[in-house]
């Protein structure tokens, strides 16, 4: 008998549980809530935007490992899973470079209002002759990083050849970059022309960006939003857009998601996209082969990559 691999949600692709299927037996929810089954479980796999109820720790007394599909682990006890002896593993360092590249989509997208121009053909406008509004260039703009982890690291870079200032709030100054830092959201947001929200889901950063946020960041000003939804104030975000407090908003993360905030849908100066910053095929088949080397690792008896707790 295999061991048993318990899988929450949607957390993998079928090729994904098709390879995890040739080294363990994998069972779903339903299925683990049978104590015969529960005491068997070494291994979980789950999603970060599902996350692991605490429930399972105390349920699955045989749990070794939980193994994120992702860098997410806001929607999992960290500090619960190591004192029950669960490793929690991630794909960190896997799906950087692709968010970082989905941030600058997303603004260019916004700034060089590239959704509202295909409409522009689409609907006929451009055939009637009429005219297209300009857009914004990036050049000498100022792009201010909320986060400055791998992915903030990555989309400053990125930002640099675009000819843009970087400039960033961190919890922690980094003495490893020359690029200014600002104490708080505020007022780096007063110092920027564009805002990327690139910071960890924490009790603490909930709705850390508000209107005090989008005041500061002004008329002229830009948001980008590929960390979490709940880091956003959604109804202050939502009146910045509809009042012109800010310029426009690109954005691939929602508080409630897929069930996003209906007011979102009737703004032409936001652009959205389903949560997709990691979602290529190269990026994703390494995440899934990273979590299944992690959990064969635990199943063999080695010590699993990428542990966050």
């Amino acid at each position: 008998m295999l061991p048993y691999c318990l899988v929450l949600d949607n957390a993998v692709s079928n090729a994904i549980l098709s390879e995890l299927a040739k080294t363990v037996t994998i069972i779903d929810e339903r299925a683990a809530l049978e104590k015969a089954v529960a005491d068997k479980i070494g291994v979980a796999v789950a999603s970060p935007m599902k996350g692991v109820e605490e429930i399972w720790f105390d349920r699955l007394s045989a749990l070794k490992l939980i193994a994120v599909n992702g860098v997410g682990t806001d929607r999992i006890n960290l500090a619960k899973a190591r004192s029950h002896g669960i490793d929690v593993t991630t794909t960190l360092n896997i799906l950087t470079e692709d968010v970082a590249d989905l941030a600058f989509a997303l603004l260019l997208a916004v700034t060089r209002k590239v959704t509202l121009a295909d409409r522009f053909i689409r609907y006929g406008r451009w055939a009637e002759g009429q005219l297209f509004p300009l857009g914004t260039s990036l050049r000498g703009k100022k792009l201010g990083i909320v986060g400055l982890g791998a992915i903030g690291c990555e989309i400053a870079k990125r930002g640099e050849a675009f000819g843009m200032l970087p400039r960033y709030y961190n919890r922690t100054l980094k003495t490893d970059v020359s690029w200014p830092h600002y104490a708080t959201p505020v007022e780096l947001a007063t110092d920027s022309d564009v805002l990327v929200v690139a910071i960890s889901a924490t009790p603490e950063t909930v709705h850390s960006i508000n209107s005090d946020v989008f005041t500061a960041l002004g008329a002229g000003g830009y948001i980008i939003n590929i960390a979490r939804g709940s880091i956003i104030n959604e109804s202050d975000l939502i009146g910045a857009l509809k009042n012109n407090t800010i310029a426009g908003a690109g954005l691939d993360v929602f508080l409630d998601e897929p069930h996003i905030n209906a007011a979102f849908l009737a703004l032409d100066n936001a652009v959205l996209t389903p949560h997709v910053g990691s979602a290529t095929v190269e990026t994703r088949t390494r995440m899934g082969q990273c979590v299944i080397d992690n959990v064969n690792a635990v199943i063999g008896g080695e010590k699993p990559i990428n542990i966050v707790n």
